[in-house]
């Protein structure tokens, strides 16, 4: 009896010692997509200035009061409105005295005139002398040359008696009011009445490195470039036109000077603002591109994870062109149809075991870093 619970003892305790069953090796859950070839514009990245395509400083021509303001800060005024008026009874004294004295060399003139006309006759008879005559045609001479001045002098006190009307020289922006009624201005003072911005259309002006010059050339020689232009928080790109290529390379920055014209009609860019800027210069037919997502920056440079068809991650050294809306368009490293994994590469080392998941949305911002495209 002893015996035999010694043998269902030893029985009971080999069965509790035998391994577990193998669970299979590890996966690593991620979530892929596949690298397509399309065709994506070839486009050069830059960050502008917004800058109004014409400026202008109101100011006085002529001393004088400021009487009325036409104008309210921000309005926006069109060419030839009447801004601000000036105290005109001083130009118009000027131009009154400015007539008087032309009525009254006109009749000094018109007098000696008379008198050539009546002499002249008599003195080719001898009745007066040279000199006499010489007198005459002198006086007339010099009552026509006052006449002259008189004339200038009256159109001299006009263009004073209108610069005391401040209009403006064309459509655009009024800024803030500077000086209000009641207070005395010169003529060019060095503070002016107001700032007129025209904003529509409008300029930005960026630059690119002078490596990409003569992309821009090549491109710009075969038609107008295209160029958009989007604010921070500005949903809508405002489009454009290069407007303007710099004829030298900026050797401070190795940088050349750009200029985009845009409508602007709903006014959406304003003078001194940032904005994000892409230049077309083309496009590129059966480029491959992945989500930016899939592009990592690694101290070596970009790389990408693809899955391999044993469900293994393999690391991959890329070259990125350039991001084309939430796109990364690559000219080495993967080609069209790899997988390529778009969401746990953290986890991920050469030969891991993945477990494809439901695939995420790609990630719009990327955290790759174009090796050829992106211009700051």
């Amino acid at each position: 009896m002893r015996l035999l619970c010694t043998i269902i003892l030893l029985s009971l305790i080999s069965a509790c010692s035998k391994p577990p069953p193998s669970a299979g090796p590890a996966t690593t859950p991620v979530s892929v997509a596949a690298a397509t070839r399309k065709t994506v514009p070839d486009l050069l990245a830059a960050v502008g200035t917004v800058e109004a395509i014409n400026m202008v400083a109101v100011k006085s021509l002529v001393d004088g009061q400021l009487l009325e303001s036409h104008v309210k800060d921000g309005d926006e005024v069109k060419a030839g409105q009447l801004l601000f008026k000036i105290d005109p009874r001083p130009a118009q004294a000027a131009l009154a005295q400015a007539d008087a004295a032309l009525a009254k060399d006109v009749a000094a003139r018109d007098l000696a005139k008379a008198q050539v006309d009546r002499y002249a006759p008599v003195a080719t008879k001898g009745f007066i002398s040279a000199d006499q005559m010489q007198q005459y045609l002198t006086t007339h001479e010099s009552a026509a040359a006052a006449v002259k001045v008189d004339q200038a002098n009256v159109a001299a006190a006009k263009l004073t008696l209108g610069y005391t009307d401040i209009h403006a020289p064309f459509d655009g922006r009024a800024g803030r009011i500077l000086v209000q009624p009641g207070n005395l201005v010169k003529a060019n003072d060095t503070n002016a009445l107001l700032t007129i911005n025209q904003i529509a259309p409008i300029f930005v002006n960026f630059a690119v490195p002078g490596a990409y010059v003569e992309r821009v050339r090549s491109a710009q020689a075969k038609g107008v470039l295209g160029v958009t232009a989007r604010g921070d928080g500005v949903k809508q790109a405002q489009n454009g036109e290069l407007a303007f290529v710099d004829n030298a390379v900026d050797p401070a920055t190795n940088t050349v000077k750009l200029r985009a014209q845009f409508a602007n009609k709903d006014e959406s860019l304003w003078p001194g603002q940032f904005v994000n800027i892409a230049l077309t210069l083309g496009t590129d037919a059966d480029a491959v591109v992945v989500p930016n997502a899939a592009v990592k920056a690694g101290p070596n440079g970009n790389y990408v994870f693809i899955v391999k068809a044993d469900n293994k991650a393999e690391q991959r050294a890329v070259t990125v062109l350039r991001s084309v809306a939430g796109e990364s368009v690559i000219s080495k490293g993967i080609d069209a149809g790899e997988t390529v994994v778009v969401d746990g590469q953290s986890r991920l080392v050469n030969g891991t075991l993945v477990q494809i998941a439901e695939a995420k949305p790609a990630d719009a911002s990327g955290s790759a870093v174009g090796d050829a495209a992106a211009v700051k």
